[in-house]
């Protein structure tokens, strides 16, 4: 009896661990659904997918190398992979991306890019993917709303579904991605508000909403992020006051707020802040240029043109260790423009449709 529990329990141990040798049918099945809801007319991407092996150089698929199943789609239509080259153009693809998709249970990643013709939803049933990390929609048509339960996917990384034709608000859900690093929603017509929640997403470094119809505040919680290096919300019809607190964190280093309806005063913090490209053109920011230059303050962009600043460009200006790109056109500013080694490559058109500026690089002060 006792061999006889041994060989069953030997049996049991080699078929956990022995690898596969092939994808099971149920995922082949689900590529094939996937694929007949796509049409791929110029590269023929589509046409090593034959065979009852779907592991086996099928374009774009990678498996677990021991569970054979579907871990990575990675399909993207702009690409220096051969099949690329060899026919001299990028890659157009019409169609939707199928509900099929749902049943490859292991998928790690969905990089669906670039297709420019793509179009439908993104099916609902993608929040129940429990191992997704990288999910890329980038470049299509992609409409609809994000899907409500989106924050179910907790081991997400990265979520890029820029350049699309997608609607509705930015569900609450999201802050609940509590591994998300990389987010871009540029260039959809996403509108409402900023959740407010969304200083939950601690581990976030790139916040992309450009290019929307996303209004209200810019939620105090956002300064929560402490890991966030780049923010782009430029573009929207937010409005309020820029909150104090984002100069005070500690890696961000590029701000855009350019084409908002932001008012209030100009910051003090984000003079002396990590901030290293700071465009905030085209708002209606009102009030004096903080006159709290020094050795900190560094960068490489200060676009503030458009807006309602008065008063004199600040003296202490000249002590910033390096201005490259400096653009104070369109305002009410007056006086004379202090003089900065750094100003010495800076063009009028910097200081150009102020109240009564002077000084080199305009006319000289009478």
């Amino acid at each position: 009896m006792s061999t006889l529990v041994w060989l069953i329990g030997m049996a049991i141990s080699i078929s956990v661990t022995m690898p596969v040798n092939a994808c099971p049918p149920s995922d082949r099945a689900a590529l094939l659904a996937f694929k007949a809801g796509l049409h791929e007319p110029n590269l023929g991407i589509f046409n090593s997918w034959t065979g009852t092996d779907c592991c086996n150089k099928w374009y774009g698929i990678t498996c677990d190398s021991l569970t054979k199943r579907v871990a990575d789609i990675n399909l993207r239509g702009e690409s220096e992979d051969p099949i690329f080259q060899k026919a001299h153009r990028t890659g157009y693809m019409t169609g939707s991306i199928s509900p099929a998709i749902c049943k490859l249970e292991r998928l790690s990643s969905v990089i669906i890019a670039d297709w420019k013709g793509i179009s439908g939803i993104i099916p609902p049933c993608i929040s129940s993917l429990p191992f997704l990390r990288i999910l890329d929609l980038i470049g299509n048509q992609i409409s609809g709303e994000i899907p409500f339960n989106i924050g179910k996917l907790r081991r997400l990384t990265v979520l890029n579904l820029a350049d699309n034709k997608l609607t509705g608000r930015i569900p609450r859900s999201l802050a609940d991605l509590s591994s998300l690093k990389h987010l871009d929603l540029r260039n959809n017509m996403i509108s409402g508000t900023i959740p407010r929640n969304f200083g939950k997403l601690r581990m976030m470094s790139r916040c992309l909403l450009s290019g929307n119809r996303i209004y209200g505040p810019i939620p105090e919680t956002i300064t929560y992020i402490y890991r966030l290096s780049d923010l782009d919300l430029s573009l929207n019809r937010l409005t309020g006051p820029i909150p104090d607190s984002l100069g005070k964190m500690s890696v961000l280093g590029t701000l855009n707020l350019d084409g908002n309806l932001i008012s209030g005063k100009l910051p003090a913090t984000l003079i002396n802040s990590r901030i290293s490209i700071l465009n905030l053109s085209r708002n209606a920011i009102e009030g004096n240029i903080p006159d709290v230059f020094d050795s900190r303050s560094y960068f490489m962009v200060m676009d503030l043109s458009n807006n309602k600043l008065k008063g004199s460009i600040p003296k202490s200006i000249s002590s910033a260790s390096f201005i490259g790109h400096l653009d104070l056109s369109h305002n009410h500013l007056c006086g004379a423009i202090p003089a900065a080694e750094w100003f010495e490559h800076l063009e009028a058109t910097s200081f150009m449709y102020n109240d009564c500026l002077c000084g080199k690089p305009l006319k000289a002060c009478s």
